[in-house]
């Protein structure tokens, strides 16, 4: 998992588990939706897990029984959408917007 605000890397045992007060090294909170494999900006409620409830600051500790960290750097989750659609409209790299 990685600190959604700084990046820094946090390798996490097969028992271990993210705390609900745990934080970074930056101040960031760690268990808030940003650093969960669930969370995705473009699901309803921002989140895969129907069964989630609806947590506003997403940057903030929560206490979500769904939380599972996510594997990898988190993203704005804007690239690959935006590359796909440049790809379907033939769009290249230097033309205008």
């Amino acid at each position: 998992m990685h600190c959604f605000s700084c990046g820094r890397e946090w390798t996490l045992r097969s028992d271990e588990r993210i705390g609900f007060r745990d934080t970074c090294g930056c101040g960031a909170d760690c268990h808030v939706c940003r650093n969960c494999a669930h969370h995705d900006p473009a699901a309803y409620n921002e989140c895969r897990e129907p069964g989630a409830e609806r947590v506003t600051d997403r940057d903030r500790a929560n206490r979500c029984e769904w939380f599972t960290p996510r594997e990898g750097a988190a993203s704005s989750g804007t690239a690959a959408p935006r590359a796909a659609l440049d790809a379907l409209f033939k769009k290249r790299p230097g033309d205008a917007r």
